[in-house]
């Protein structure tokens, strides 16, 4: 059994190891604390045009050194880019510029199908008990609705089916744009052919939400290990299988600290996916446990959750057609 690890992963920071006295200095003037002040609320960035993710803003936030925590909301702005241009090497501040660019081209020339759908709306969005069970923000309450197939690997009820329908029909809606305009798009990543990034037609503040305030919450009970707690950025994607699509999917790892996966639905067979267990890389390719082999069959609406270097595949898809909602949540700290 082999893994292939092709997904692409992040530019890495340079150093993240800090200085040994409690900081990480990436100048001599801006500086990060190494562990977050965790009674500090930070502020909101989500209204700003920003480089990076608003919710990575957040995050860094609680890692400032104390005489910046309750400055003007700009100064803090700057402070924490100039951290994060430092640290990101050149090849990624181009990277991020040309993916910034890309993303206006299309929105403004895309015109949305359900624009109810680009604000969250969590009654209209979600099943009620996954709803009660964030409300709860407990993690008896989490195991109630939760299935645990494998070790590490959590299953629930989570979309409500007209969420599901609206979002298939939007991206539907989105590749006839494609197809029509001869607009060059991007693909989820190295893996899949088919499928689109729901960041690139302005998805991406309902996807952050979607992660900040309802998969967090169960990420930092079940994958406290892998970041779960810290989880700030993502990426937000639809693949799709089918005879004329994406067949199947080989044995990976994702790019991610965790990974949210929901099938969305049409009528299909075959596609199940297969888990086998966690490994680090030195020894991502031996043999799983008998415990962690776990063959899962998709529904429409029900959530898979585990860490994204938990091995997995895609089995062929053997008639008609299966389109599933993926989120990788990342964090920045790790």
């Amino acid at each position: 059994m082999s893994v292939d690890a092709s997904v692409e992963r992040r530019a890495e920071p340079e150093n993240r190891n800090g200085d040994g006295n409690g900081v990480v200095a990436p100048s001599s003037t801006h500086r990060l604390r190494l562990n977050p002040n965790t009674d500090h609320e930070p502020d909101s960035y989500e209204d700003l045009q920003l480089e990076f993710s608003p919710l990575l803003f957040s995050s860094l936030e609680q890692y400032l050194p104390p005489f910046m925590l309750n400055t003007r909301r700009d100064v803090k702005v700057q402070y924490m880019k100039d951290i994060l241009l430092r640290y990101s090497n050149e090849s990624e501040r181009n990277r991020v510029q040309k993916q910034r660019e890309y993303r206006q081209k299309i929105m403004l020339r895309y015109q949305p199908l359900h624009r109810e759908l680009y604000a969250m709306n969590a009654e209209k969005f979600f099943v009620p008990s996954f709803l009660e069970a964030i409300k709860n923000n407990t993690e008896e309450g989490f195991r109630r609705i939760i299935s645990e197939g494998s070790p590490g690997v959590y299953t629930f009820e989570m979309l409500q089916p007209c969420f599901c329908e609206m979002l298939m029909s939007e991206v539907e809606n989105f590749e006839k744009w494609v197809y029509e305009s001869k607009f060059r798009i991007m693909r989820p990543n190295t893996m899949n052919k088919y499928g689109v990034v729901l960041d690139d037609f302005g998805l991406e503040t309902m996807l952050d939400k979607l992660m900040d305030s309802f998969i967090r919450p169960l990420s930092r009970v079940f994958f406290p290990e892998f970041g779960g707690s810290t989880l700030d950025s993502h990426h937000g994607f639809v693949v799709e299988y089918g005879m004329d699509r994406d067949l199947d999917l080989g044995f990976h790892v994702d790019d991610s600290e965790v990974t949210l996966n929901v099938c969305l639905g049409q009528q299909f067979s075959g596609g199940e996916l297969f888990f086998r267990g966690i490994r680090c890389d030195k020894h991502v390719n031996t043999e799983a446990r008998a415990e962690e082999i776990l063959d899962y069959y998709h529904v429409p609406g029900l959530a898979v959750l585990h860490c994204g270097r938990h091995r997995h595949g895609a089995r062929a898809t053997t008639s008609g057609r299966r389109m599933n909602l993926l989120l990788w949540c990342r964090s920045w700290s790790l």
